[in-house]
């Protein structure tokens, strides 16, 4: 653990780690039986292990292939719609011998296929990017970070100063949050609607008006029903729909 405190503690040079990314993700479109561009539309968890052994390689001399004796597993989740990484850690990992531990990195793909869905600004860890790898290797990094802070301190926050200067130290970042495309994001732009918007859709060949409350993989339409399960404070009824994003209408008096 000696070699994950020091280099953690001595700032790289901006330009070599712009290098070093540059290089990994050139290596993955080499090995990667999905990833063939730097905007790629396919992925798997092997491309999470081979993207790990690449950045262990490069970055930490394959400290993690000697030494690292846990467990560390990777995933893809079609169901984080804000969050673009998660670092799942046992709680009692401080309990648990090394070899025990294990480690899970899940990545929210669906953040980065819809990478081009909207044409503002993305950045990821205060970093603009250019594609949708760019995009990945920077949550990525944002996720190693929590790897390593869980096995020095047994716990981590991104929100505390220590994540932060690990995370600049190891990748140059400068935020700990993205501002990849939300669902939210994706149908303010392509479609217009903001949160409160009242809004139409078709339900069972009728034409339903609601409020809408909540953008996931889909709209969440609450419609007055004065049998709704659902109350506000005034005492309205409603009914919750959940409705494809696409098939939503600007409300017409």
């Amino acid at each position: 653990m000696h070699y994950l405190l020091k280099i953690t503690e001595n700032p790289r040079l901006q330009e070599d780690i712009n290098n070093t990314r540059t290089k990994i993700s050139q290596l993955l479109i080499q090995s990667s039986d999905n990833i063939k561009s730097v905007n790629f539309s396919s992925i798997s968890n092997n491309d999470l292990r081979l993207l790990f052994d690449l950045y262990d390689l490069l970055f930490f001399d394959n400290w993690f292939k000697d030494n690292y004796k846990g467990q560390i597993l990777f995933s893809l989740s079609k169901r984080m719609s804000r969050s673009a990484g998660l670092t799942i850690c046992p709680r009692n990992i401080s309990k648990i011998k090394q070899e025990n531990v294990i480690i899970e990195i899940r990545i929210g793909i669906n953040l980065i296929f819809n990478y081009h869905s909207t044409e503002r600004m993305k950045t990821v860890s205060g970093i603009t990017t250019s594609s949708s790898l760019e995009a990945l290797e920077l949550v990525f990094e944002h996720e190693i970070c929590h790897l390593i802070e869980f096995l020095l301190y047994k716990k981590s926050s991104c929100k505390n100063k220590r994540f932060k200067n690990i995370a600049h130290n190891l990748f140059g970042h400068t935020d700990s949050y993205h501002k990849l495309p939300t669902n939210t994001k994706i149908a303010v732009e392509q479609l217009g609607f903001k949160l409160g918007d009242e809004v139409s859709f078709n339900y069972k060949g009728k034409e339903k008006r609601g409020i809408l409350y909540n953008i996931r993989k889909r709209a969440i339409i609450f419609v007055m029903d004065k049998n709704g399960v659902y109350s506000d404070k005034n005492g309205m009824r409603y009914t919750k729909y959940y409705v494809p994003l696409k098939s939503l209408k600007e409300s017409e008096e």
